[in-house]
């Protein structure tokens, strides 16, 4: 005979001797714990995140300077004669948009997207209340009085001499066409470098990676492609190593090639080239991370998707190890930068030479998973921001001693006349609660969001020049 233990403990969940306990109140009470808990962590990052962006603005009060965007209202004016092909084939019978009259060369406000030379940037003649003002989309002179000429470029500071060195390819040539319906395209004629010491006044310091003009089969033959050369020192074996892309006339190659020197100034000597872990690449960056390790991210697959991967401890190839990231998202031009701790990047959308909507991505690790976080652009308006302000990402400079704040540096590309393409620079801050939720994902991003604010003129605050 059983006897029964009257003290013995009762169950968590009663249920009679034979039946079947349900786990669906188990399960759903761990599901809204967790959604509990993603909550909580939600409000508490936001807050500190508002609570730094509020003290990031208290402590360098010039920044909110650099906040109060300005708007445009341009009218577009009535057809008159004829328009160009190029933007006679992207108006099929519909209402003539910003975009076009960017994109045509005979358009009466051609002047607003390309300003002639008489209000170009000149550091020798702009003293006292002009100096060191950017002025987005205008020629911007060197000290020998030339248009700089340093497009799709990157930004390199030499701490050893403490000075800012920017390359980017040398479009000074004429524009053309290699076959009807080829991309408006100029011969290579190499990688120009500029110095500075102030981000302002660009000293020209020659072409540091000239083109071939006889040998056809090499990759740097004039009549290939070049583009997107960035520039990083390797504290191993005191090299600067630089990466670019690497193309036919036809855009079928796609591959990235490699040059070192013992100089910032160069003369570079080139390696080769390579498809980086066997995929084609296009647009293309190169990131130093604070550890010292670099990565190659470019765009692979049709452009359909982008590819990160670190490089040698030389930095001259690449390690196996690859992430797809952004897949199907069809993004180029990628720029990185880090602040405290998170990976942010901007790419534009695969349009060729008419611009396209900015997006900025984050991640905690630059292997991934990356988030689109949305448009970062500011101010101009509507048609501005989904133009990028007319340019295209290629850099983000870092601007030491004021936390959270950067440079986007980007390209106005001019397709009529690539070699007179303009700079567009413009305050970059990371900053505030994100405003847009995660794609794939419940909840909004916890990192702060990156805003890109457009000016027709500005500078950088007193305290960072001096």
């Amino acid at each position: 005979m059983r006897v029964r233990n009257k003290y013995r403990k009762p169950t968590a969940f009663p249920c009679n001797v034979g039946s079947r306990c349900s786990i669906s109140a188990v399960v759903w009470s761990l599901v809204g714990f967790l959604l509990m808990l993603q909550f909580c962590s939600l409000v508490s990052r936001r807050n500190e995140v508002s609570g730094d962006f509020k003290l990031h603005m208290s402590s360098h009060p010039l920044v909110r300077e650099l906040e109060q965007v300005e708007e445009e209202n341009i009218q577009i004016p009535p057809p008159r004669g004829k328009r160009s092909p190029r933007a006679a084939k992207r108006r099929p019978k519909r209402t003539t948009t910003l975009v076009d009259e960017f994109l045509d060369e005979n358009s009466q406000i051609r002047h607003v997207f390309f300003p002639d030379m008489k209000t170009s940037i000149n550091p020798l003649k702009d003293a006292g209340n002009d100096s060191n003002y950017y002025y987005p989309g205008r020629i911007w002179l060197d000290t020998d009085g030339n248009p700089i000429q340093a497009h799709g470029g990157g930004m390199l500071y030499d701490e050893r001499s403490s000075t800012y060195y920017w390359y980017g390819e040398y479009k000074d040539g004429p524009t053309y066409h290699a076959y009807k319906k080829g991309a408006a395209r100029v011969d290579i004629i190499g990688v120009g470098c500029y110095s500075s010491k102030d981000l302002w006044t660009w000293k020209n310091e020659g072409i540091v990676l000239t083109a071939e003009e006889t040998n056809e089969t090499h990759d740097l033959h004039k009549s290939n492609v070049l583009e997107r050369p960035k520039v990083i020192y390797n504290d191993n074996t005191g090299k600067y190593v630089m990466w670019m892309h690497i193309d036919d006339v036809n855009y079928t190659k796609a591959a990235v090639g490699v040059a070192v020197s013992d100089y910032p100034t160069g003369p570079f000597d080139y390696l080769g080239s390579q498809r980086p872990h066997g995929y084609e690449s296009r647009d293309m960056t190169i990131f130093k991370d604070d550890d010292g390790v670099a990565y190659l991210v470019y765009s692979s697959e049709d452009n359909s998707e982008l590819h990160i991967g670190p490089l040698t401890k030389d930095y001259l190839d690449v390690k196996p190890e690859m992430r797809r990231i952004l897949v199907g998202q069809h993004r180029e031009a990628p720029a990185l930068f880090k602040y405290r701790g998170t990976y942010y990047m901007i790419t534009s959308g695969c349009t060729g030479w008419a611009p396209n909507e900015a997006l900025a991505h984050a991640a905690d690790s630059i292997m991934g998973p990356w988030e689109t976080m949305g448009n970062p652009c500011i101010g101009g308006n509507k048609i501005f921001r989904l133009a990028t302000f007319f340019a295209q990402s290629t850099f983000v400079i870092s601007l030491p001693g004021i936390p959270g704040s950067y440079i986007f540096m980007a390209d106005r590309w001019n397709p009529a006349d690539l070699g007179d393409s303009r700079y567009v620079w413009l305050p970059l801050i990371v900053g505030g609660p994100a405003d847009r939720p995660f794609e794939f994902n419940f909840g909004f991003p916890l990192w702060p969001r990156v805003s890109i604010y457009w000016h027709r003129k500005w500078r950088l605050p007193s305290s960072w020049r001096v």
